[in-house]
């Protein structure tokens, strides 16, 4: 039996609370309610310019929940721009416990059978709680980001809960509301149906489809997803680092 269990776990979300470790191998627990908490509005979601030519070429395969055990262990592992990483053990084997119950999911960029970038989160009702990403080839996180958000969108979400707020994750879009205020919008959230979309095949890609004749999209702007990206359909950062 797990000493975290998958339960408490869901609960604490629910009220607004999530669990952190101090260090890889620090065994200890920690539960954060920030005063402020960062959120992406995903009917305001922003694309960088660069990104859209980035998702024009298609770089990745993207697939979803293929390997969430092997996604979570690559944003455990440390890396010369982050030292040190919040995941340790008990909530490694946590969320794949979660993942198993169909209660997180893991989006994941793939390139000649190597796993490049990805990331993870917990879904319940209507909210979706992103909790981090990892990049191995360059983009492969935004990427992974996109597809998510248009997943989010296309399955009926009403919420992703980022934690934290970035300068990264500013350029996508993301805001800091207040916990009252936040508390407000997961309570409204939990409560929806929503399904999040598995199929194979990338929401991203149909959404920036190449453009014949301008490589790269180059007369591409700043600015929110366009109406024509999959939405509407039902469906269920982010320590995102």
């Amino acid at each position: 039996m797990l000493a975290l269990p998958p339960e408490l776990v869901l609960s604490a979300y629910a009220n607004g609370l999530f669990p952190m470790g101090k260090d890889r191998h620090d065994p200890a627990i920690h539960w954060l309610d920030p005063i402020r908490r960062g959120i992406i509005p995903l009917d305001a979601f922003q694309v960088p310019r660069s990104l859209r030519k980035v998702l024009r070429r298609q770089p990745f395969e993207i697939r979803v929940d293929h390997d969430f055990a092997a996604v979570i262990h690559a944003c455990a592992e440390p890396t010369p721009e982050r030292p040190r990483t919040w995941l340790n053990d008990e909530l490694i084997h946590t969320y794949i416990a979660l993942a198993e119950r169909g209660f997180a999911h893991s989006v994941e960029c793939w390139k000649d059978g190597r796993l490049v970038g990805g990331l993870y989160g917990v879904s319940l009702g209507a909210a979706f709680f992103g909790e981090s990403m990892f990049s191995r080839e360059r983009d492969a996180s935004k990427v992974a980001l996109v597809e998510l958000v248009l997943r989010l969108r296309a399955g009926g979400f009403e919420l992703l809960d980022t934690q934290f707020v970035t300068d990264h994750l500013r350029r996508f879009g993301a805001v800091e509301i207040g916990r009252q205020e936040y508390r407000m919008r997961l309570r409204h959230a939990i409560v929806k149906g929503a399904h999040f979309p598995t199929e194979a095949g990338s929401y991203a890609y149909r959404a920036f489809p190449p453009s014949p004749g301008r490589a790269g999209g180059g007369g591409d702007v700043d600015g929110e997803v366009p109406p024509s990206a999959p939405s509407g359909s039902r469906q269920s950062s982010t320590h995102t680092s």
